[in-house]
């Protein structure tokens, strides 16, 4: 296929793209800069239509229409906060900066197959959707593609393809489901000296977390829990009126992560328990409140599901070894609605993901990353011309 045979010469243009776009900010709810350069870019490759929809997700669209609907994507958003420096430096082959491999090459990737379909004249026999999705990282919630899958094309999608991060031959085809939450410990608070004596929410706060530290939770199926974040106070002489953690808790099952947030839950009200008790003479209450930062679905696809098979025997017509693992990424979603997804990833190597010190390193055969969602997209919508 000419446009195969296209891929390895655009390999230098390809990694171009990705640093040049890694170098514009997006953090979680502002992507907004990002998403017009990457609308800019797929309008000069001849994509007249590419349109930011209301979510602020960019969406260029190819095809007859005569057969499958695919959704093809790289997400727009990274971890990082505002004011975070994401220039990069490049030494070689290795490019060092914020989000260079997630989602930098993902974006990457899927203009470089917006590039080469318009060049070699390929024409999908069906619908193929080119997307920059916004909200994919935590505090998104996977807002993007919830949009792009319940208010843009409801009901009208066949397949959907991400593309999250380097490497070659893993397929994400399991979706590790998460629940996280902000939790408040409240209380009217003090002078440190003179109220002593009261409840203290930072103090039944410390007694919950080192109560979840001690949880014991299933290997098999995989589950997991972590406090990331805590905040609270005014002053050092001050008894707090509020305390706050983040808690995230993440399982393939969804009865595994049902279990662990009922035990965190329980944790937490037996810290403020402790924390009533150990003050007997206290009128001063606690109350906790939990605001859900975001609920990540779980579900599964078969190892013989058919677009798992398609991805597997490309992959191997690729020379790369094919894996099949469990992930939390955009493809959650759709596999949750029943959706046949997958996530893959976009070629060479990455180190260090969702850190300041994140790197990506170009190899021989990085160009393999657009090969393998062209030959997806030929076998998942078809090729008219």
């Amino acid at each position: 296929m000419r446009a195969m045979s296209a891929m390895p010469s655009l390999q230098s243009w390809t990694l171009a793209q990705q640093i040049s776009i890694c170098e514009i900010p997006a953090p979680p709810f502002k992507e907004q800069a990002r998403a017009a350069e990457f609308q800019r870019r797929l309008i000069a490759l001849g994509y007249r239509d590419a349109r930011i929809d209301t979510e602020g997700n960019v969406i260029a669209t190819i095809g007859d229409g005569k057969g499958p609907v695919v959704i093809l994507a790289g997400h727009l958003d990274t971890v990082f906060p505002e004011g975070t420096d994401v220039r990069t430096t490049r030494t070689g082959d290795r490019v060092a900066g914020p989000g260079i491999g997630d989602d930098c090459r993902g974006l990457a990737v899927v203009l470089t197959l917006a590039r080469v379909l318009k060049e070699q004249r390929v024409t999908p026999r069906g619908t193929v959707h080119l997307v920059g999705n916004v909200g994919e990282e935590g505090p998104g919630d996977l807002r993007g593609v919830r949009h792009l899958l319940t208010k843009e094309f409801p009901g009208k999608v066949n397949y959907f393809i991400s593309v999250d991060g380097a490497g070659d031959g893993r397929i994400v085809s399991r979706a590790v489901g998460s629940h996280r939450y902000t939790v408040a410990f409240k209380g009217p608070g003090g002078h440190s000296y003179g109220a002593f004596g009261m409840a203290n929410p930072m103090h039944a706060m410390g007694r919950a977390i080192a109560k979840i530290g001690d949880l014991r939770v299933p290997s098999n199926p995989r589950t997991t829990f972590n406090v990331g974040i805590v905040r609270g106070g005014t002053s050092v002489n001050t008894i707090t009126p509020l305390a706050e953690m983040e808690v995230d808790m993440r399982s393939e099952s969804p009865e595994a992560l049902a279990a662990v947030d009922a035990q965190i839950r329980a944790a937490i009200a037996a810290g403020v328990v402790e924390e009533l008790a150990r003050w007997p003479n206290s009128r001063a209450a606690i109350t906790v409140t939990y605001d859900t930062i975001g609920i990540r679905p779980t579900g599964g696809q078969s190892d013989d599901a058919p677009i798992v098979q398609t991805a597997w025997a490309a992959i191997e017509a690729l020379g790369w070894l094919p894996s099949t693992s469990a992930s939390s990424t955009d493809a959650n979603l759709p596999i949750a609605m029943g959706i046949p997804a997958i996530t893959i990833n976009g070629g060479g190597r990455s180190t260090g993901a969702h850190g300041t010190e994140e790197a990506y390193t170009e190899t021989p055969d990085s160009y393999k990353g657009p090969q393998l969602a062209l030959l997806l997209i030929a076998a998942l919508a078809g090729i008219a011309r």
